[in-house]
């Protein structure tokens, strides 16, 4: 199957984007659960809680193909238009989760070298009232506007301003999703291939650990 059909743009072109407080939208669907199938299938086996770059992952052929095509000049171009940002030719990190624990969720803003945080969640069936990604007005938990569910094929995609609070209740246990950002710099990417990379490295020395680099979405 081709990448670009792996993704359903008429899910994406119909989601409202909301712009205040901050510029943001969410698209259902937007990985059919046709495609699903494969994806689980080929979903890397993460070994332990924390975000993980593609390059500690082994995975199989149609999730090496999503995240290739994710990291296009294409799909830059189509959050381009949805956002109003220029994303094309600027630099991206990529990094997978496939677990999370009681310390994951804390309320935050996310880097300032980050321009566009896109979530893109795999969970087939997911029931729980934890770990679902609320969308907030101010740094309290409970101040939110919107909540968004891990669903199997959900996007979530925001302007990472300073304003731009999000976080869950702690939610233990498989919980997949896929994190994309156009950051500043090519900087930017190195920093955060240096921080996840040796970040996943200590989880494999040291059994997992207590801590993780970055915050839980």
């Amino acid at each position: 199957m081709e990448a670009s059909h792996m993704v359903d743009f008429g899910a994406f072109d119909a989601a409202p984007l909301v712009k205040e407080p901050f510029a943001h939208f969410v698209a259902h669907g937007f990985v059919p659960k046709s495609v699903m199938v494969d994806i689980d299938r080929d979903f890397p086996e993460v070994p332990k809680r924390g975000s993980f770059p593609m390059s500690e992952l082994d995975s199989g052929p149609s999730f090496k193909a999503l995240v290739d095509y994710l990291e296009s000049d294409e799909v830059a171009a189509k959050f381009s238009e949805k956002l109003g940002i220029d994303l094309v030719g600027k630099p991206t990190t990529m990094t997978i989760r496939g677990f999370s624990g009681e310390q994951d969720g804390r309320v935050h803003t996310d880097s300032r070298s980050k321009l566009v945080t896109v979530l893109l969640y795999l969970n087939s069936g997911w029931s729980s009232p934890e770990g679902r990604l609320r969308l907030l007005r101010s740094n309290n938990l409970d101040d939110w506007f919107d909540e968004v569910p891990p669903d199997a094929g959900t996007l979530l995609a925001f302007v990472n301003t300073e304003n731009a609070w999000h976080g869950h209740k702690p939610f233990v246990g498989q919980r997949r999703s896929i994190q994309l950002n156009w950051v500043v710099s090519d900087a930017a990417v190195r920093r955060s291939q240096w921080r996840h990379g040796l970040s996943a490295k200590i989880k494999r020395w040291l059994g997992g650990g207590k801590k993780s680099v970055g915050n839980a979405h």
